[in-house]
């Protein structure tokens, strides 16, 4: 299928955030933009990093009008620890049957020491004020995502 593309409209949705509150894309419509981002599994290593970086950059996103939303097929009880432990400050979003995952193309084939399975490709997409997808991340890398993120939102959109 391949990721959803610069230019189209963000695929709709709603899943519940790690308190158990319903968000949805269209909660953000005309007033922020939202960066989705999508990774494997919360309290791993990688994931851990990832997630650490956007919540001590947080306040930078704020100020650019953007808010993040991270989805991952985790179960929400399993986010609200991950939110917990590492005191995350932004929206976990759990997505168990990944519908929404694969909506955006983030969900596919992926091959670990000679194995192949079907699991979440790390990705990050930004989405303005319209709900277009103006940028699509495939290869993300955990120790910079927030910084290439942030850079990316202030040379490329206007707040």
């Amino acid at each position: 299928m391949g990721f959803a593309k610069v230019g189209t409209v963000a695929p709709s949705f709603t899943l519940l955030d790690q308190r158990g509150s319903r968000v949805s894309l269209a909660d953000y419509v005309g007033d922020k933009n939202v960066v989705v981002y999508f990774y494997p599994k919360a309290m791993t290593p990688g994931c851990t990093v990832q997630a650490c970086g956007i919540r001590d950059t947080y306040a930078e996103f704020e100020a650019l009008d953007t808010v993040v939303l991270a989805v991952s097929p985790d179960s929400v009880d399993r986010l609200v620890k991950f939110e917990d432990k590492q005191e995350l400050n932004f929206k976990l979003l759990s997505d168990e049957d990944h519908a929404v995952t694969e909506s955006f193309g983030a969900w596919g084939l992926k091959k670990f020491m000679g194995r192949e399975y079907m699991g979440v490709i790390r990705s990050t997409f930004v989405i303005d004020k319209q709900s277009n997808i103006v940028m699509v991340m495939e290869k993300v890398k955990t120790k910079t995502h927030h910084d290439d993120l942030l850079d990316w939102i202030k040379n490329n959109l206007n707040s």
